[in-house]
């Protein structure tokens, strides 16, 4: 079985593969997401302590998490799910997964370090692999450098140095700044609260106007009634009187 042990501290990964059974069987029947010492792989590793990550098995199917057994079943998948990207919207399918419990049949288990231990382990823990790109949105870089809200953000963006070309200056790129508050933002954000006051304003005058002119249709309704009722009771006072 290889296993792929990750140090997310420096970036790295390692794959290390064990033949020894008496190495591997710690492993079996834990979870994944669970954690475990891994002093049994040697005494370099002593005082290490991991986290069971995934896997996959000889045929090349990947553990999910939920699915508690050890062996391979086929079950229906959406959007949201793991190990299932859909096509269409919508989509759903029948996948083959494998469970969630290590056993003897899975071909690579995946490893995070989570503690580190005494001993440096050559190509993991000895060297650092930079990131490629830095953070993108606002708030993440203030969070970085440890900013105030005083700070200009765009000064502390981290740039990406391009290859240069043949006979040409190099170039560096830098990604555009996500939730960036500028004079612009706040000029739309105005705006858009302007509108609103003008719509609940007109909402209210036209209301207002409504209720006039309905009060005002009622006064001619009850003028007209009461009119009618004067010219009816003149007309059977002049009958009764001829």
């Amino acid at each position: 079985m290889k296993l792929n042990i990750s140090y997310p501290a420096t970036g790295c990964q390692k794959l290390v593969e064990v033949d020894d059974e008496k190495k591997l069987r710690p492993f079996y029947d834990k979870r994944m997401a669970s954690e475990m010492n891994v002093d049994c792989l040697g005494d370099e590793w002593k005082g290490y302590v991991v986290r069971i990550s995934g896997g996959n098995d000889k045929q090349g199917f990947p553990m999910k998490q939920g699915i508690l057994t050890t062996g391979r079943v086929k079950i229906l998948m959406g959007k949201g799910h793991s190990c299932y990207r859909p096509r269409r919207t919508g989509e759903r399918r029948r996948k083959s997964v494998r469970g969630c419990i290590v056993d003897a049949n899975l071909s690579v288990l995946c490893l995070v370090v989570v503690k580190k231990g005494e001993n440096e382990i050559p190509g993991l823990t000895d060297k650092t692999v930079p990131r490629r790109l830095g953070p993108k949105r606002a708030s993440k870089i203030r969070k970085l450098f440890n900013l105030s809200k005083e700070d200009d953000v765009r000064q502390y963006v981290v740039r990406r140095p391009l290859p240069a070309k043949d006979g040409k200056k190099a170039k560096s790129k830098a990604p555009k700044i996500q939730r960036l508050v500028t004079p612009t933002v706040l000029q739309r954000k105005r705006h858009r609260f302007s509108l609103i006051k003008k719509r609940q304003q007109k909402k209210r005058v036209d209301a207002a106007e409504y209720a006039k002119l309905l009060a005002l249709r009622l006064k001619e309704a009850k003028e007209r009634k009461r009119s009618r009722s004067g010219s009816r009771a003149s007309m059977s006072a002049s009958q009764s009187k001829s």
